[in-house]
């Protein structure tokens, strides 16, 4: 197999070549740290990783949570946000939380990952047509108005390179099957467009050498850089000022709530990717061991240059499609850009930026999913509905953060309120029981059928509060109850208390074996007074109809 994972790695590194440098560009960061990060974090996540052909890099999803760091923190800012992302990561995986990412609800992702994709198309309006003196800004709202106010200033040869870009893009994975279409797209239009700056020179067409450059010696050199990433303690990376940025508990605290924000996030698409791997690929990956990897990546890249990465689903599926199937095939990928960082250094720069704007739109637009957005807007529950529609508009709004964050909340919440829903009670005061005994006059059966937590608790005791004006004696069956948490406890405790003032007997049957511990910690127990617990119905209506009786008055008092 060999053979066929070094062709496949191939594949995918020229796949990853020009996404890595755009997915920098989108993060405010230059194109040489997106292969940076793809070689380092790419490969040490292979060499360790819980997957056999997943492939790892930066992501689109990345973007909107990156771009937020890069403005208020520099790149110092961000690998230093990054390496703590990695340290959450591996504990995440050394806790063996893999699988606890599948309890993410469906409307949760498709939300974040649609806004997500509209912030990254916002995004690239500017390169794609070509707009002078538009300044990155971290809200969507203030870049649709940085780009308002700079429409005038469109350029109409970045403009028809970006398009036809696009177009080849699309259209030529439906003709040519075996290549790459970045490689024909994307380099086709370089060569096209470097041919046309050559025979008309007024007619500008910007490139990542006319928009980056690198040092040396002092001096200024337009391009990407032609060597290997550097070691660099993350904390003496320059920030937004010019100046290392440190290592300092105010700068930490600041960075927590995005560093929780990519583990969290890096998380969930690097699952979400191997997960989909397998159905491809007929493997079985290891969530945990693929947290582990990915927060040892995510440690290693911020040191060499790199920012955050995660497991890649588009790569992933190229990779497969090429026939992958260990993780040399991704080791191979992240060797590839390593050599073609060292010598296509030259030729990188002169891509358009207007086709790097291309390739990440339709990255957005498939990162969107709108088939299946409005799949959900059509058929699910009105609750998942909203949802989707509050994470999606607070992910635009604000950030991921805020909208991932609600988003949950709002699952969780509604989660709640379908469990308690599902909880119902139905007292028999006098009659059938669905066992062969019937209850007399003065003895009532109570059943609970669902979990007695703190969403259902006070309704499914509400219909004993004020029993204890007409029984004689109360069966409480807990049959249909699997779990009990603290406030059910405190609910029926306070019934029974109520009931025992009443001198009313009260038996309970059908305890479950993982309720009984609950109830005998809080003191609910057999006293063979005014409390009583029976196996089953029979049992406990025929104790009830004892104790309830003249008969069964004695009875209880020689108990």
């Amino acid at each position: 197999m060999f053979r066929a994972d070094v062709l496949a790695g191939l594949v995918v590194g020229i796949v990853a070549l020009p996404l890595s440098m755009a997915l920098a560009i989108a993060t405010g960061m230059p194109p040489q740290n997106g292969i940076y990060t793809a070689i380092v974090a790419g490969g040490a996540i292979a060499f360790v990783g819980g997957s056999r052909v997943q492939v790892s890099g930066p992501t689109a999803a990345f973007v909107a949570v990156l771009l937020p760091i890069t403005a208020r923190h520099g790149p110092g800012g961000l690998m230093l946000a990054t390496l703590m992302a990695g340290v959450i990561l591996t504990l995440m995986g050394l806790a063996r939380l893999g699988r606890l990412i599948q309890f993410v609800p469906y409307p949760v992702v498709t939300g974040f990952t649609a806004g997500i994709g509209l912030v990254i198309a916002t995004g690239q309006v500017k390169d794609l047509l070509g707009l002078e003196g538009v300044v990155q800004h971290p809200h969507f709202h203030e870049t649709v108005d940085e780009l308002a106010r700079h429409l005038d200033t469109w350029n109409s040869p970045d403009l028809v390179v970006g398009i036809v870009t696009l177009a080849l893009l699309v259209w030529i994975p439906r003709i040519v099957k075996r290549v790459p279409a970045p490689l024909i797209a994307i380099g086709g239009v370089a060569v096209a467009a470097a041919w046309v700056r050559t025979t008309w020179p007024e007619l500008r067409i910007v490139t990542i050498a006319d928009r980056f450059s690198y040092v040396v010696d002092g001096r200024s050199v337009p391009g990407i850089p032609p060597w290997l990433p550097g070691f660099a303690m993350p904390w003496d990376v320059v920030g937004i000022d010019g100046k290392p940025v440190g290592l300092h508990w105010a700068l930490l605290r600041d960075l927590i709530p995005s560093a929780l924000t990519i583990a969290f996030s890096g998380a969930i698409e690097s699952l979400l990717s191997a997960v989909a791997s397998d159905a491809m690929s007929g493997h079985k990956h290891d969530p945990d061991a693929e947290l582990l990897a990915q927060g040892t990546g995510n440690v290693l890249a911020p040191f060499f240059g790199g920012f955050a990465a995660t497991g890649a689903i588009a790569r992933t599926a190229t990779n497969v499609r090429a026939g992958a199937a260990s993780p040399i095939a991704a080791i191979t990928h992240a060797a590839f850009l390593l050599v073609a960082v060292l010598v296509l250094s030259p030729l990188l720069g002169e891509l358009p930026l207007a086709s790097m704007a291309a390739l990440l739109l339709l990255v957005a637009w498939r990162m969107s999913d709108l088939r299946h957005v409005r799949h959900i807007l059509k058929s699910a529950p009105t609750s998942d509905t909203i949802v989707l529609l509050t994470c999606f508009g607070l992910t635009v709004a604000f950030d991921m953060v805020v909208g991932v964050t609600a988003g949950v909340l709002l699952a969780s919440l509604l989660f709640m309120r379908r469990i308690a829903e599902m909880t119902g009670a139905r007292l028999v005061r006098h009659g059938r029981t669905g066992t062969p005994l019937e209850t007399p006059p003065g003895v009532m059966v109570y059943e609970i059928d669902g979990p007695l937590f703190f969403g259902a608790a006070e309704k499914a005791m509400a219909a004993l509060q004020s029993i204890h004006k007409e029984a004689k004696a109360l069966v409480l069956n807990l049959e249909g109850v699997p779990v009990i948490d603290a406030t059910g406890i405190v609910n029926l405790r306070s019934v029974l208390d109520r009931l025992a003032s009443s001198t009313i007997p009260v038996v309970l049957t059908h305890v479950h074996a993982k309720v009984a511990p609950s109830l005998t910690k809080a003191g609910i127990l057999d006293d063979g007074r005014t409390m009583f617990v029976r196996s089953d119905l029979e049992a406990g209506i025929e104790l009830a109809t004892s104790l309830a009786g003249p008969a069964g008055a004695q009875e209880n008092a020689s108990s």
